[in-house]
């Protein structure tokens, strides 16, 4: 299948007037997160209830808000795999807002397939192979290939008619309102961030057991491989990986040669050699009383009656998730069992205040959570 592409205001109105009259259209998103620092999205691919498909490239034209409407829209279904990456970084680039998104992945979990990415799903209710060769592809280059437009287009349009079968079962199973309530939480999640932390470099693996020495040390070269990231638009991980950067606050060699006993390091970044030995001489240089130190707050003790209401809830959850053919996560997850522990609700009224609980979960399970945590 082919499909035209939208490169001008002119060709994305055109796109709009599709969408009209549309009940549902299935929606996916393709960018450059592993080429580029300053990840965008690069393409959209939109296909319609009627069979139309269209491949918008953001590249051309930057300015998609003809669109908004439509994704705003609750009376028209927005069906995507695996929606929240897409919505996340679509409102970032475009300042779209959602409603009515209807997440094919969500809905595999929800009736528990045990494989749940698109093209085992797709293959399981469509009986489609869809191929992964282009997975990991540079999105932001152009012009795309024909097998590249194929892919994008096939992650598309299947989109709609996998959305009937899959709500079909979910009317069966009567968990309809389960995804519903699922992918309303999808829909309002926040933009993906633009911005890092400055102190991103306590999150390495590993970080939290440095000695304060070291630690401003894995600050100095964190902070050097963002600048090189933001200076060349190449991924941070691409300039140098976390294991390499874990090693020279470890070492903190302070010579050429010292620099080539951290694996990764030399001869790749040698010209780097004199910019990353004046962050690590930076590190050495700060006075102890501003070293930064982790906060090592002692491990609450957990009363017991709270570990018997735990122990109470993971066996229920064990044995209704069986009953349901379900991931026990999908019945209850593990923060939720914490927290319902601890809140120990005592009547509906105080179990659908508890964060993150969803009025589904209140709904088919509230009688049962409640006698496990009374």
């Amino acid at each position: 299948m082919t499909a035209p592409w939208v490169r001008t205001p002119e060709e994305l109105a055109g796109v709009v007037r599709a969408l009209e009259g549309c009940r549902a259209v299935g929606l996916d998103s393709e960018s450059d997160s592993l080429y580029h620092h300053f990840e965008k999205v690069c393409l959209v691919q939109v296909a319609t209830d009627r069979g139309e498909a269209f491949l918008l490239d953001p590249l051309a034209l930057r300015d998609l808000a003809p669109l908004a409407p439509a994704l705003a829209d609750p009376g028209l279904v927005k069906v995507l795999h695996g929606a929240d990456y897409d919505v996340t970084t679509l409102k970032r680039d475009f300042a779209f807002s959602f409603a009515s998104i209807f997440d094919t992945m969500i809905a595999a979990r929800l009736l528990g397939q045990s494989e749940i990415g698109l093209a085992a799903v797709a293959r399981d209710e469509l009986g489609v192979a869809l191929s992964k060769g282009n997975q990991k592809d540079d999105w932001s280059r152009r012009p795309l290939s024909p097998q590249q437009e194929a892919y994008a287009l096939a992650d598309v349009i299947h989109l709609v008619p996998l959305r009937e079968r899959l709500e079909a079962k979910l009317r069966s199973a009567q968990r309809l309102e389960w995804l519903r309530e699922e992918c309303a939480a999808v829909a309002g999640l926040e933009p993906a961030a633009r911005r890092r932390d400055p102190e991103a470099y306590l999150d390495l693996k590993g970080a939290r057991r440095l000695s304060p020495r070291a630690l401003a040390a894995l600050r100095e070269v964190v902070a050097w491989r963002e600048r090189q990231a933001e200076e060349t638009d190449i991924p941070a991980f691409k300039i140098l990986g976390n294991e390499s950067l874990m090693r020279l606050a470890e070492l903190r060699p302070r010579d050429v040669a010292g620099l080539a006993a951290v694996p990764g390091v030399l001869p790749r970044l040698r010209r780097q050699a004199g910019p990353l030995l004046a962050a690590l001489q930076r590190a050495e240089e700060v006075p102890d009383s501003e070293l930064p130190r982790v906060a090592r707050s002692p491990r609450p003790a957990v009363p017991d009656v709270v570990r018997t209401r735990v122990e109470r809830l993971r066996a229920w959850r064990t044995a209704r998730a069986a009953e349901l053919g379900v991931e026990a996560s999908v019945v209850l997850p593990q923060r939720l069992i914490d927290r319902l522990a601890e809140t120990c609700p005592r009547d509906e009224a105080e179990l659908g205040a508890v964060e993150g609980l969803r009025r589904w979960r209140a709904d088919a399970f509230g009688a049962e959570l409640l006698a496990a945590v009374s």
